[in-house]
């Protein structure tokens, strides 16, 4: 297996993808598994390839941590996939869905959320934001703010999605209109894989708006760990000869 990554410059990045990673090693050490990205790090996708073609491996399936069906999803991984499958003759190699945005994720949210709050000594809350990245494929947008409503009617306080590029609304914003409202214990959770420029971006405007606190990003988790195994073999039954 490959997992397969967006990739950034951010070292915390590389860090908390490879510890995401190890925990999926953990769950399955009869399993061989790459780590491979599609920008900004490194091994890239086709080093990671060509490790396993030369270990003797001819089926492949590559799992993109990725948490909507976005551009990097339709666009990105498929092209990557069809370059090494055109390199390497002979070996199959198959993308899974990405990691999506499970409800089984809420769980890591909240787990995220309570450190924040524990952190920042917050014990009441009168709204929520999950921020996300944002793109300009408005069904993913659509998507995180389906997983939005779900984590507020658990939780029984008002939710809105904001983003932190493309899409409105941004983070900042999305505190403001609740502080429009009265509301002045906003809390805010990061839906995000791992650390970066986007997520630190989605802090600071959502601080400076006045949130009381702000979640790190899901991160490694047995839960994400559990869904790329889950991606894992689906992919791995899709290459099975029928």
């Amino acid at each position: 297996m490959v997992c397969l990554a967006h990739g950034s410059r951010d070292p915390r990045s590389l860090e908390t993808i490879n510890a995401l990673v190890a925990q999926v090693r953990g769950m399955r050490p009869d399993l061989r598994i790459e780590t491979a990205f599609l920008d900004h790090a490194k091994p890239s996708f086709a080093t990671a390839v060509k490790k396993l073609v030369r270990a003797g491996f001819e089926e492949i399936v590559v799992v993109p941590l990725l948490l909507t069906e976005a551009y990097h999803a339709k666009v990105d991984v498929p092209a990557a996939v069809a370059e090494q499958s055109a390199v390497h003759e002979g070996v199959q190699i198959r993308a899974t869905k990405v990691l999506g945005l499970e409800t089984a994720f809420l769980e890591v949210l909240d787990v995220r959320l309570r450190d924040a709050l524990k952190q920042a000594r917050v014990r009441e809350l009168d709204a929520l934001v999950l921020a996300a990245a944002g793109s300009s494929d408005q069904l993913a947008n659509r998507s995180v703010a389906r997983l939005a409503r779900l984590w507020g009617a658990h939780h029984k306080l008002p939710v809105k999605a904001a983003f932190a590029s493309t899409a409105p609304p941004a983070t900042g914003e999305a505190v403001r209109a609740f502080r429009g409202e009265g509301r002045r214990h906003i809390a805010v959770a990061s839906l995000f894989l791992a650390p970066g420029f986007l997520p630190d971006r989605a802090a600071e405007l959502a601080i400076e708006a006045g949130a009381v606190a702000v979640s790190e990003p899901l991160g490694a988790h047995p839960e994400l760990a559990r869904v790329i195994l889950a991606r894992y073999a689906v992919g791995a039954v899709e290459l099975v000869p029928v």
